[in-house]
């Protein structure tokens, strides 16, 4: 009974500041209603992932959204209700969601994809052929058949 008593004095100013507590009386008159505690938890209103769109992004979706014949008003950098349209309209037309936007297939099919420009190797780098089958030593090429189940 002790531990019991010491154990919920201990307990309860803690819990106390993690929660507030909501007051409902029950039925009667107010000398004799019955008043029950409800813990309720204390809920966080931290804000995540990205709010806005940076103005200079804004830019240059409406400069390619007027390219394409979906935005008629002069770029501004601001994500306006017009704005906001074209880009429905634009992703309606795709068969994309329109909910969320940009979507990031509409900006890479705008021309707005990532820029890898500025990527280790994106200028020195080269793409060549796979090198030909017969120059793939036999073990290895069947243990890549293998894997692809590919059968020759």
């Amino acid at each position: 009974m002790v531990f019991t008593l010491s154990l919920a004095l201990l307990a309860t100013p803690a819990f106390a500041k993690r929660s507030r507590t909501l007051h409902r009386s029950s039925g009667g008159s107010s000398s004799h209603a019955r008043t029950t505690h409800i813990a309720v938890p204390a809920k966080s209103h931290k804000v995540r992932g990205q709010q806005s769109i940076d103005s200079a992004r804004v830019t240059e979706i409406q400069e390619a959204l007027v390219r394409e014949h979906y935005l008629t008003s002069a770029p501004n950098g601001e994500w306006n209700a017009e704005t906001a349209a074209a880009m429905q309209k634009y992703q309606a037309e795709q068969g994309w969601q329109t909910k969320l936007m940009p979507d990031s297939r509409a900006l890479k099919k705008l021309g707005l994809g990532p820029d890898y420009s500025n990527a280790i190797n994106a200028k020195t780098a080269t793409f060549v052929d796979p090198p030909p089958v017969a120059t793939i030593p036999v073990d290895q090429a069947a243990h890549f058949s293998q894997a692809s189940g590919v059968n020759r």
